[in-house]
């Protein structure tokens, strides 16, 4: 959900702190942005939506955020393109306040950036960071986080200057076991913050952790996938985006996920020494739907898929 925004957030944070620093709730409002999450998380994306437009109600600003959110997995897991458009129209519009902004803020850069403005994504990305940093509360500080990690990342070849992330993976973390509302957004970066360094042991550790949670989810078990694939484990990630493929399939039809299911194995298969598989898969983007969506598609697997001239 978060990776092409991440690596726009380079720069040092500016933005003055305000007021609220805080992502708590009253009860009432806790129990329905709880409710939010563990019905996105299980694909009742209505049942979701109704708890964060019950939120409006009462709180249009917070719940205006929440619902954003669910419209944000629609996208991630089926490929809904207008819910996305949405989410990014409904964040403009928020009055938000607090580290409510903060996270409208955090979660439209990630909107601007899919949607192909990634300069202005990682403006809005980088004004929301100050905020969650002078936070005490842990899922600020989480969020916060997901950011510094990418900053600190960028400028680890300067001599002497300050390296945290460890200090950032530890916050992820904690943060993804203990966060009810937000631990999907937690633990998504943190595996793939794994994946970059090369730590694939650890990314399928922590994607188990999310199915754990979130049984089959099928955004996770796709993840699963790429760790088992760095891990040379081809047939078990081959089986995982088969089964992927015809799922999505069937429950979305040829959708971005299925695209992303279908250039996975073709690299899955090539690795493998399956040459005929990789080919079979690979005659599937000949379908002017996929022509449709191609740039959609995840650019470091488009990149990967091109450099090794497998497309």
């Amino acid at each position: 959900m978060f990776r092409s925004i991440l690596l726009l957030a380079l720069f040092a944070v500016t933005f003055a702190c305000g007021e609220n620093l805080s992502l708590a709730l009253n009860d009432s409002l806790m129990a329905l942005s709880k409710k939010a999450m563990v019905q996105t998380m299980a694909l009742n994306y209505g049942e979701a939506l109704a708890a964060a437009k019950k939120m409006r109600s009462t709180n249009n600003a917070v719940g205006c955020v929440i619902e954003a959110i669910v419209r944000i997995s629609m996208y991630d897991d089926r490929g809904d393109t207008t819910a996305l458009i949405k989410a990014g129209s409904d964040l403009e519009k928020c009055e938000s306040f607090g580290l409510w902004d903060a996270l409208r803020k955090f979660e439209l850069g990630y909107v601007q950036s899919e949607t192909g403005h990634s300069v202005s994504g990682a403006f809005k990305t980088r004004s929301a960071a100050k905020m969650f940093e002078d936070s005490k509360e842990l899922d600020a500080r989480a969020f916060y986080a997901i950011y510094a990690y990418y900053v600190d990342q960028s400028f680890s070849w300067v001599p002497f200057r300050s390296d945290h992330r460890k200090e950032y993976l530890a916050v992820l973390d904690s943060a993804s076991k203990s966060s009810v509302r937000f631990w999907p957004l937690f633990l998504t970066p943190l595996v793939w913050m794994y994946y970059d360094k090369g730590d694939f042991k650890m990314g399928l550790k922590l994607a188990e952790r999310g199915l754990a949670k979130a049984p089959n989810h099928p955004v996770m078990l796709q993840i699963k996938a790429d760790m088992l694939y760095r891990l040379k484990r081809y047939d078990d990630a081959a089986a995982i985006y088969e089964q992927s493929a015809a799922d999505y399939l069937k429950r979305t039809g040829a959708s971005i996920r299925y695209w992303c299911s279908v250039l996975n194995l073709i690299r899955i298969y090539h690795d493998a020494g399956k040459a005929d598989k990789a080919k079979s898969w690979r005659q599937k983007l000949n379908d002017p739907k996929y022509k449709a969506l191609e740039h959609w598609m995840p650019g470091s697997l488009m990149d990967d898929l091109n450099d090794r001239d497998l497309l």
